[in-house]
């Protein structure tokens, strides 16, 4: 259907039928008359007599007629625009993305699955940032910031909507971006939920990814849990990486590729990330490879989800009168030409 017609419904479809009389009446002024009383050997003598004032003025009153007819039956049908307008509102999630950059972090122990059936071992870094890239991607209502830390946190982007920007902060972010060893997790939650507090919202989390156990910072992270739990923050705490001996690529690096140092034993304080996930009210996960990675946060996905609340308004527009009109017009017309003009040439 056209685009100017897709809003229009008739409430009378069926004085549409009426539409039949104007074929019906086209045949019958078409049709051959009564045969003549009076015969003429030749109709030579006639032929120019009223010929085209009684033709044009006929089809022009008959046109006339046929439009009078047609407007009524779409007047009748009671032609109306329909428009639906929508109002959603929408209650967001507030959301700070917690995130290790320890020098631990550049440890090659993830991997993602190759099209020819290989697989391309990457760092745990590169992992975290593609999945909470695709998470950001699909909360367009959420407010989401970045706090990062090693050892002390670092405000990487305060809340905001602008996703383009987050993606931007997020493929900043760097091994050790804080330039301070350590991993300082207490007070990454503490930092995250003193930015989260006071905000007009129902639903306020931080999530936690870290590959190792809190050894900085001033504040525990069961302490700091206990702080944000009442200030109403949610924490889900994941821990990734496998456990065992690990060689940490940034250590070569500072060490110019050599020495046992640059070989750790990954620690983590899995009681301690479940008891800061349990104040709170949120859920402590384990992500060993890049799968349970992304099944993570699906789950966290549909835990927190955006409350929609749409409102739908149906307005009718009555167009009856545009057909009416012509109507009025044209059947004013039609009895104007028949008492006048139709009868100085019968």
């Amino acid at each position: 259907m056209s685009p100017l017609f897709k809003d229009i419904r008739f409430q009378n479809e069926w004085w549409f039928l009426v539409l039949l009389l104007i074929p019906l009446l086209a045949w019958l002024r078409s049709a051959a008359g009564r045969r003549a009383a009076i015969q003429f050997g030749s109709l030579r003598l006639l032929a120019g007599l009223g010929k085209s004032s009684r033709s044009a003025a006929g089809a022009v009153w008959m046109t006339l007629l046929f439009l009078t007819i047609a407007g009524a039956a779409v007047a009748l049908s009671r032609p109306q625009r329909i428009t639906v307008e929508e109002h959603t509102d929408e209650t967001g999630v507030e959301i700070f993305f917690n995130l290790d950059l320890s020098l631990s972090m550049s440890i090659r122990d993830m991997y993602y699955d190759k099209p020819d059936g290989g697989r391309q071992t990457v760092n745990r870094l590169t992992v975290l940032k593609n999945v909470v890239r695709n998470f950001i991607r699909g909360r367009q209502a959420d407010r989401i910031g970045f706090v990062v830390f090693s050892g002390r946190p670092y405000m990487a982007s305060p809340l905001t909507l602008d996703k383009s920007w987050l993606e931007e902060k997020l493929e900043d972010i760097a091994f050790n971006q804080t330039a301070e060893m350590g991993t300082a997790i207490g007070s990454s939650i503490a930092t995250a939920a003193t930015r989260l507090h006071g905000r007009q919202t129902k639903s306020k989390i931080i999530i936690l990814i870290t590959d190792g156990a809190n050894n900085s910072g001033k504040l525990s992270p069961v302490e700091a849990a206990k702080d944000a739990a009442k200030l109403g923050v949610r924490i889900y705490a994941v821990a990734i990486g496998t456990e065992g001996y690990h060689e940490v690529p940034e250590l070569l690096k500072m060490n110019g590729g050599y020495g046992t140092a640059n070989t750790i034993r990954q620690e983590y304080d899995e009681g301690t990330l479940k008891e800061v996930a349990s104040l709170t009210n949120g859920r402590f996960y384990q992500a060993r490879d890049t799968r349970s990675m992304e099944k993570i946060f699906a789950e966290i996905d549909q835990l927190e989800k955006t409350k929609l609340d749409v409102r739908r308004t149906t307005k009718v527009e009555e167009l009856f009168h545009w057909p009416l009109w012509l109507t009025v017009i044209s059947a004013a017309f039609t009895f104007l030409l028949h008492q006048t003009f139709l009868r100085r040439y019968p």
